[in-house]
């Protein structure tokens, strides 16, 4: 049975993101990975009519959303693209350094994941896609059906630390000798076959898909590019909060805003003093998951984690 539209479009860590950007009525702020708007939607009941909101996606189904929010709503502008263009987007609009708090939530969506023909899931059987913007890039298919073996291991054990990698990797390229790999089905059944043990409460195909998935859509080199601009657009106090799901995410967003607080490395000995640095970002708390009431009502919240971080005045 497939959730229902309010628990598909239900948004995590709700009021820890909404403390954590402590909107201010005529500030403007930005959901870089709109969705279906749960989030943004709790944003703008906070905002007045002064206040503004970005919201960015490129998946095609959260942009119809996205552009219908508009529609209705003059305080919220559209931006279409991978968030790592936001930068960019954001000096086209005058709005650069500007920003009073910036939310990214990071990976798939359960509208993504429910809906079998974008092939996101192993557990229903779908085209071979995986690709957040469908008229982007090659599909995970078209990938698969070409990379090298020690690609799909790399991609296999660096994104998905995946321990039977090079057995997985193995077995799609026998697969696809005898025919194409063209749907999630056939997919997951090679990956399980493959692995000679499965990990306890968790499909054996989760890590590949997760892995392959990655590699499509070049997340956490989006990701990076994304976190390196946005200090400069945050405005004097401005925040930016970010909710990732797994530990590969959630590592680069806490190394990330630990090196915007102690500055570069520098060598030894070049005549630059510590008070010289200028912190970009400074943590704000510690990482925040969500409460048992919350994992509840909403699974999808149970491995999500909350980092936040403000510009210094």
């Amino acid at each position: 049975m497939l959730p229902s539209d309010e628990e598909q479009h239900r948004p995590v860590l709700p009021m820890e993101v909404l403390n954590a950007l402590a909107v201010c009525e005529e500030g403007v702020y930005a959901d870089l990975t709109f969705g279906r708007g749960g989030h943004a939607r709790m944003i703008l009941d906070r905002l007045a009519a002064a206040g503004r909101l970005l919201v960015m996606d490129r998946d095609p189904a959260a942009l119809t959303a996205a552009y219908s929010l508009a529609d209705s709503d003059a305080r919220v502008t559209v931006l279409e693209g991978a968030f790592s263009s936001f930068s960019e987007r954001l000096a086209g609009l005058g709005l650069t350094g500007c920003l009073r708090g910036c939310l990214l939530d990071i990976g798939v969506s359960s509208p993504q994941l429910d809906d079998a023909r974008r092939g996101f899931s192993f557990r229903q059987d779908g085209p071979l896609d995986m690709r957040m913007d469908p008229t982007q890039g090659q599909s995970a298919a078209a990938w698969l059906a070409r990379a090298p073996e020690e690609e799909i291991v790399r991609v296999l054990f660096e994104y998905g630390e995946e321990r039977y990698a090079r057995r997985i990797a193995r077995a799609i390229c026998l697969r696809r000798n005898e025919e194409p790999i063209e749907s999630t089905r056939q997919l997951s059944a090679v990956v399980a076959k493959a692995k000679p043990r499965h990990e306890k409460g968790k499909d054996p195909a989760t890590r590949s898909f997760q892995a392959i998935r990655i590699h499509v859509n070049e997340e956490l080199d989006q990701l990076r590019a994304c976190l390196e601009t946005l200090p400069e657009q945050l405005s004097a106090g401005g925040r930016l909060a970010v909710i990732s799901f797994h530990s590969l995410e959630d590592r680069i967003v806490k190394r990330f805003i630990r090196e915007q607080m102690r500055g570069p490395e520098l060598p030894v000995g070049l005549p630059v003093r510590e008070s010289d640095w200028r912190p970009r970002l400074r943590a704000i708390g510690r990482a925040q998951k969500a409460s048992v009431v919350e994992v509840a009502v909403n699974p999808r919240a149970r491995s999500a984690v909350l980092r936040v971080a403000e510009r210094p005045a």
